[in-house]
């Protein structure tokens, strides 16, 4: 029966959902670049994050003396300073995380069938086929942003944001923050998920039950 062959396929759907969920929560991280900054007038801290969709760092300067409070710019589909990297980070994890949404919605749609003892090839093999499908593409959509936005910061790219910012154009140094880690463990796991998907095969014992 199908239920002794869809283990991966379980196994699947367990690294996908985690896959999503850690694709999910890389968008929603401001740590993508971690900027060491010399000026600490307003950067009280010396440290700011560059996330896709906003910039923040701690300041002292507008708070009481003992107190801290976190500054953050939102970017706007307008500003035209943003690398193209970052563009290309907030419409690919946006596609990543619907395509994935859409793997996982075929995975249950199958195993659904697999563990209801549905015998009928085309209500199970196709819908792991196409799971698998989406989750690979979910995993390259991952892998484009997290892997341009780690070549720009290994190479200290700078990014000329306005003055009502209070950001420099160009860090002393800047790093990986958690989002680039983040982002690497979800492409690994949804691209095991996507061959995991693709490696089911309708067993031929349930065909010849389908059919005498």
């Amino acid at each position: 029966m199908p239920l002794n062959t869809s283990h991966l396929q379980l196994a699947a759907f367990a690294l996908g959902t985690i896959g999503w969920i850690l694709c999910t929560v890389s968008m929603g991280i401001v740590e993508w670049r971690v900027w060491h900054v010399d000026n600490t007038t307003v950067i009280s801290s010396g440290i700011a994050w560059v996330g896709i969709w906003k910039v923040c760092f701690i300041s002292y300067l507008y708070v009481s003396p003992g107190y801290r409070e976190q500054f953050c710019h939102k970017f706007s589909g307008y500003d035209s300073f943003i690398p193209h990297e970052i563009y290309a980070a907030q419409g690919l994890l946006l596609i990543a995380m619907f395509m994935g949404l859409l793997g996982l919605a075929a995975t249950i749609f199958a195993l659904r069938n697999v563990y209801m003892g549905v015998t009928h090839k085309p209500l199970i093999a196709p819908f792991f086929l196409v799971g698998g499908f989406f989750y690979i593409f979910a995993g390259l959509c991952v892998l484009i942003p997290v892997s341009w936005n780690f070549y720009s910061i290994t190479h200290n790219q700078s990014i000329a944001f306005p003055p009502s910012y209070y950001m420099p154009s160009s860090p002393a140094a800047q790093e990986a923050g958690a989002a680039i880690p983040v982002g690497i463990v979800a492409v690994i796991l949804l691209v095991l998920s996507g061959t995991f998907s693709l490696s089911y095969r309708f067993p031929m014992t349930a065909n010849i039950i389908m059919k005498s």
